[in-house]
């Protein structure tokens, strides 16, 4: 693991908090294409924490299933 523990378990966390962050702030951006940036780049965040979050459970799953019982 390149990055330490609790930074690594927070990761899918950070990414769904500023996906919502972004997603609130492309309705009241005003400037350019800041609100597509900004929409684009929230629905991409939150994906990536549920993605990163649903395959961290299924493998914590599969890895408790495969351990033997003690």
């Amino acid at each position: 693991m390149w990055i330490s523990k609790p930074i690594y378990e927070a990761l899918p966390y950070f990414y769904l908090v500023a996906g919502v962050i972004t997603l609130s702030a492309s309705m009241y951006v005003d400037h350019w294409y800041w609100p597509t940036i900004c929409f684009t780049t929230g629905v991409f965040c939150l994906v990536a924490g549920l993605v990163v979050l649903l395959k961290r459970r299924d493998a914590r799953s599969v890895k408790r299933r495969q351990s033997p019982a003690e």
